[in-house]
């Protein structure tokens, strides 16, 4: 007979789960978008992403209330304390994530010069892309306790850094002589901010792959490098 113990684990994972899917659904829109070069958003479709925001706001506290009462109320073992642990420190990220998608939805409408913007979001999409495929592949990390997948987004986080590099080395040529025309440096700025937020999304996959190789091994590899 299944334990309520179980019963609760199972309901954080199957809750986590769904907040993974959501996410994931909110980094696919935000690619398609970029992939446009696009700077104008229809209504319908950022009013969706930010009602998927509000969702992953809400589940979030209802797993971390449902984790702190499994842990008070079940005293579950040692790795099941660490699958859940786990699964906490992830969601934080997930949520983290999910913030830095509507800052970069509200940074590509801010842009107001759409041409600069449509001749670099090949590389911001590409850029995106990585960072997106981070985050899944960290994610099956967690869910298949795969942790090849772990080290594999871990190790791939250097190279978002370095599209970032190249990013910003490619807009500085472009802005060459016009550094006096306000819409041309907001537009940049505005674009700045949009790879940053592209970068820490990164991070935070790498986070979530070292939560994943604690949830496996019950090693903590945060602050430490991986061979």
């Amino acid at each position: 007979m299944t334990s309520k113990k179980d019963v609760a684990i199972n309901g954080i994972l199957t809750d986590f789960e769904a907040f993974a899917n959501l996410l994931l659904g909110q980094l696919d829109s935000l690619e398609k978008l970029v992939s446009t070069g696009e700077t104008k958003i229809h209504s319908e479709i950022r009013d969706q992403m930010i009602g998927v925001e509000k969702k992953l706001d809400k589940l979030e506290v209802k797993i971390s209330d449902k984790i702190v009462n499994t842990i008070v109320l079940y005293q579950p073992v040692a790795s099941d304390i660490r699958k859940i642990i786990a699964c906490y420190r992830i969601i934080i990220s997930l949520e983290r994530i999910g913030d830095m998608v509507i800052n970069i939805l509200n940074f590509i409408q801010k842009i107001k010069t759409p041409k600069v913007y449509t001749e670099l979001s090949e590389v911001i999409s590409n850029m995106l892309f990585q960072s997106s495929n981070m985050v899944n592949k960290a994610l099956l990390a967690f869910t298949n306790d795969d942790k090849e997948y772990a080290i594999w987004t871990i190790k791939n986080d250097a190279v978002v850094d370095e599209i970032n590099n190249k990013m910003l080395k490619k807009a500085i040529k472009k802005s060459s002589g016009s550094s006096e025309n306000k819409q041309l440096l907001m537009s940049f700025i505005n674009l700045n901010g949009m790879i940053t937020n592209i970068e820490r999304i990164a991070d935070h996959a790498t986070n979530i792959a070292e939560a994943a190789i604690y949830s496996i091994e019950g090693k903590d590899i945060r602050h430490k490098t991986i061979e």
